[in-house]
C-alpha cells in the first residue's frame, strides 16, 4: 500500500489550508450565530474546486482518488463542521450516485453544474418510517407514460435547502420489498416538489436539513438513475462510497481538538505549572494522540482500497463506525481538557463537542454499522 501524496494533491491541500485557515476560521463563529455560510466563503470553495472533489475532469471536476480526496477533506475537516457537512453532503452522497451510476447524458447534463458549485447536491433516503430500516420506503413513484409521479415525505435532507439536484429513493413496486425501490436524480423546479419545513438542530450550524415533500410530482422517465428496482442497491452502494470521505473529515476535526488542547494544556497553569504536566490531562491528550493516528491509517487504508477497484463493504463500515466513535471520544476529552471554557459556547470546543454527535447517526447508525459487519463475517465464514 503507498499512501504517498502526488505534487498536486500537496499543493492543493496548502491552498486548501491556508483557506481554511485564513477565510472560514475567520467567520466560524459568525456561521454559528447566524446559522449560515456566507457567500463569500461559497464562492471562494467554488474558486478553489472544492464542489468537484468527486466528479471526473471530463465533467468539470477534478478528477483525483479516494486517496487524494481523503487529504483534502481532512484539510476542510479541521474547521466548522457546518461548512465541512454542506461541502462533504454535495461532493459525497449528493454527486456519487450520478458519477457512479448515471448514463452518459445525466452525467453530460448534470456534473457539470455540480462540479462548478453552481448546483449543489442532495441524497433523499431517509422517511419518518424508513431511517436505519431503508427498505421501508413510503414514498412511491408509479409511472404514467414517459413521466414517473411522486408521492411522499422525507426529512433530515442534509442540503435541502442549498440544493438543486436530488438523488431520490422511492417505491415503483411494493411487491418487491427492497428489490422495488428505484432512485431517481430529481430538481428542485420540477413540478409537486417542494422543500418543507427547515430542522433545528443541536449542532451542525450552518448545514441545513429539511423535509423535501413530493405531491405528484412529475419527473422524466429519463432520470431513473440506474435500472428500476436497483434503487435499494444503489442507495447502499452510495453510502458505503462515502464512508471513507466522512471519516477522512471527522479526523481532521479530531486533529484540531487535539492541537487545540495541546496548546491550552501547555498554556493553562494551575497549582504553578501548565496542566500538561499533570499526569492526568496529558494521558488524556496521548490517547487522543494514537487514536487519531490509528483513524488516519485506517482511513488511508480504506481509500487506498477503493482506489483500487476492492470490495469495502465491511472495511468501510468499520471505518465508519470506529471514524465516529473516536471523534466522540477525542471531543470529549478535549471539553474535559478545557474544562469550564470548553463548556462555554464563545469557544470553539463546545462547538465540536455537539458537531460530534450526529457522526454517530447519520449516514448509518453506529449500531446499523455493526450489523453490516456482522453480516460480512458470516458471509466470511460461511
Amino acid at each position: 500500500m503507498n499512501f504517498e501524496l502526488d505534487e498536486d494533491i500537496l499543493f492543493m491541500k496548502k491552498n486548501i489550508r491556508d483557506f481554511i485557515q485564513t477565510e472560514v476560521e475567520a467567520v466560524a463563529m459568525q456561521i454559528e450565530e447566524d446559522n449560515h455560510i456566507p457567500e463569500r466563503i461559497i464562492n471562494l470553495s467554488k474558486e478553489l474546486g472544492l464542489f468537484g472533489l468527486s466528479i471526473p475532469e471530463e465533467y468539470g471536476g477534478l478528477g483525483i482518488g479516494m486517496v487524494g480526496k481523503c487529504a483534502l477533506y481532512e484539510e476542510i475537516g479541521q474547521t466548522h463542521n457546518g461548512y465541512t457537512t454542506l461541502i462533504g453532503a454535495h461532493t459525497g452522497i449528493g454527486t456519487v450516485g450520478i458519477v457512479e451510476m448515471g448514463n452518459e447524458q445525466q452525467k453530460k447534463k448534470y456534473l457539470p453544474d455540480m462540479a462548478s458549485g453552481e448546483k449543489l447536491g442532495a441524497f433523499a433516503l431517509t422517511e419518518p418510517a424508513a431511517g436505519s430500516n431503508a427498505a421501508n420506503l413510503k414514498t412511491t413513484a408509479v409511472r404514467r407514460g414517459d413521466k414517473y409521479i411522486l408521492n411522499g415525505l422525507k426529512h433530515y435532507i442534509t442540503n435541502a435547502t442549498e440544493a438543486s439536484v436530488f438523488t431520490v429513493m422511492a417505491v415503483t413496486d411494493p411487491d418487491q420489498g427492497a428489490k422495488g425501490i428505484t432512485s431517481f436524480i430529481v430538481e428542485k423546479n420540477f413540478p409537486g416538489f417542494q422543500v418543507g419545513a427547515i430542522e433545528k438542530k443541536m449542532g451542525l450550524r450552518g448545514s441545513h436539513s429539511a423535509e423535501l415533500i413530493f405531491e405528484d410530482c412529475e419527473v422524466p422517465v429519463e432520470n431513473v438513475l440506474g435500472a428500476e428496482g436497483q434503487g435499494y442497491v444503489n442507495a447502499l452502494k452510495i453510502l458505503a462510497n462515502g464512508r471513507a470521505g466522512l471519516a477522512s473529515r471527522n479526523l481532521g476535526s479530531c486533529q484540531k481538538l487535539l492541537d487545540m488542547s495541546t496548546r491550552y494544556a501547555k498554556e493553562r497553569i494551575q497549582f504553578g505549572m501548565p496542566i500538561i504536566k499533570n499526569q492526568a490531562v496529558s494521558h488524556m491528550l496521548a490517547e487522543m494522540a494514537v487514536e487519531i493516528e490509528a483513524l488516519r491509517s485506517f482511513t488511508y487504508r480504506v481509500a487506498w482500497m477503493v482506489d483500487q477497484g476492492m470490495k469495502v463493504i465491511k472495511e468501510a463500515a468499520m471505518l465508519k463506525l470506529y471514524g465516529s466513535e473516536v471523534y466522540n471520544r477525542v471531543a470529549d476529552k478535549a471539553v474535559q481538557i478545557h474544562g469550564g471554557l470548553g463548556y462555554i459556547a464563545d469557544y470553539p470546543v463546545e462547538r465540536y463537542y455537539r458537531d460530534a454527535r450526529i457522526t454517530r447517526i447519520y449516514e448509518g447508525t453506529s449500531e446499523i454499522q455493526k450489523n453490516i459487519i456482522a453480516a460480512q463475517l458470516e458471509k466470511e465464514y460461511s
